[in-house]
């Protein structure tokens, strides 16, 4: 069947993400919310169920507080592309695999509910969308989510003979901005505290690296650096005519960014050592 395609003035192809907390913004209750990045706000949905098909199940990687996090992605095609984010020991997403585990044909369209809990907890109903049945599961402490999850993705793949009998999570991580990645790497390699990074971008309007100009990612490189070297060098000055020639010249004749700042790490630690 060809989907008409209609013409004229419309939204970006992307999906929409739904993150699933109980919470409240401006006076109005939520248990999952949409989330504005370039104004760092929550927007809150008043539905409480979606209705699609479930597409594809996966696992993704996700960044808090300078660890990494595991997300579970429930991905449902329906008058939009959506995709229904949760932490994957979540009780959201241990009562939808629970009932999900349950279905054998994934062509049909659901019904997935989420619904407020005590303590701020979000539980999900799954229901036939034909039928309006709900689909439960009994809750069981023995329980194998690596295997379920897996069960889900193998029916959702529809070929399970390329896919190894042994049960493996499939993670997939999002797709990393340079930006991003530069920043983090940088910040690992200097130590410097995450906290300082996002009160930089702070001042910058913004939560994220990718936002930034290029210039503005140099800017804050550079402010990282030279942070380390506060207490490491007598004469900030050197240190900073050092970065000049060892990190920032380096760079622009072709040197890799992060071994050109060992380097210079190197250059204002030898300095101090001889003054000493």
């Amino acid at each position: 069947m060809i989907t008409e395609i209609k013409l004229g003035l419309c939204n970006p192809p992307e999906p929409i993400y739904l993150f699933v907390n109980q919470g409240e913004v401006d006076g109005e209750s939520f248990v999952w919310y949409k989330f504005n990045i370039n104004q760092d706000k929550k927007i809150p949905v008043t539905q409480r169920a979606l209705t699609g098909y479930l597409s594809e199940l996966r696992l993704t990687t996700k960044e808090f507080k300078g660890k990494d996090n595991l997300k579970l992605d429930i991905v449902v095609s329906a008058d939009e592309l959506y995709v229904i984010r949760t932490g994957v020991e979540t009780n959201f997403a241990k009562s939808f695999l629970l009932a999900a585990s349950l279905i054998q044909d994934f062509s049909k369209p659901l019904i997935i509910v989420a619904n407020a809990g005590d303590e701020n907890t979000v539980f999900c109903n799954l229901y036939d969308a034909a039928s309006k049945t709900k689909i439960y599961r009994e809750w069981s402490r023995d329980l194998d989510w690596a295997t379920i999850i897996r069960d889900i993705q193998i029916l959702l793949a529809g070929n399970s003979s390329t896919i190894p009998s042994t049960p493996k999570l499939s993670v997939v991580p999002q797709p990393v901005h340079p930006h991003d990645l530069r920043v983090k790497n940088i910040r690992t390699l200097l130590d410097y505290p995450l906290d300082l990074v996002r009160e930089w971008l702070q001042f910058q309007d913004t939560n994220s690296p990718s936002q930034l100009h290029i210039s503005k990612i140099d800017e804050l490189v550079k402010t990282m650096c030279l942070a380390w070297a506060a207490d490491k060098c007598d004469y900030p000055n050197h240190a900073e005519s050092l970065y000049q020639h060892l990190v920032v010249d380096a760079v622009a004749s072709g040197a890799e960014e992060l071994t050109a700042i060992k380097t210079w790490m190197q250059q204002v630690q030898t300095a101090k050592a001889g003054a000493v």
